[in-house]
């Protein structure tokens, strides 16, 4: 069977642009659920070594490119895109910083609108200087 994916609105939803669907439906495919990626490298030592991260970026915009980088590396490794990408969840350590998300955001996803949560987190694990890390689940053909 053959994957449909259908972004669902309200009936009575305003005509505006928004970074994700409030719903969505799926029928068909293989679901696939992608770790959170941060702007640091997805391969590191354990227990983290900080200077294995000091090549991030170290503003949103940066670290929200490189962490999508990473995600499609994710995405390419099971034969998927981000139109694939059904819902994410997004942890930022400012909310301040939602705008700079979400104009990368655009340009990764374009027309493609997947299920989202933004949350505020005191730190992320990684490294104290990550500023945002997403997760996501995707739908494959």
């Amino acid at each position: 069977m053959a994957k449909t994916i259908e972004h669902v609105h309200w009936p009575d939803a305003p005509d505006m642009w928004m970074p994700y669907a409030p719903a969505i439906t799926v029928a068909g495919g293989r679901t696939v659920f992608l770790a959170g990626v941060t702007a640091a490298p997805v391969y590191h030592h354990h227990p983290h070594r900080p200077e294995e991260f000091d090549a991030m970026p170290t503003d949103m915009e940066g670290q929200s490119r490189a962490a999508l980088d990473q995600l499609r590396r994710s995405l390419e490794a099971v034969g998927a895109d981000f139109s694939d990408v059904v819902s994410a969840n997004r942890f930022v350590t400012d909310l301040g910083d939602q705008d700079s998300l979400n104009r990368v955001w655009a340009e990764y996803f374009g027309d493609s609108k997947p299920t989202t949560t933004t949350v505020q987190v005191v730190e992320l694990a990684t490294d104290p200087r990550c500023l945002v890390e997403i997760n996501a689940i995707a739908v494959v053909d």
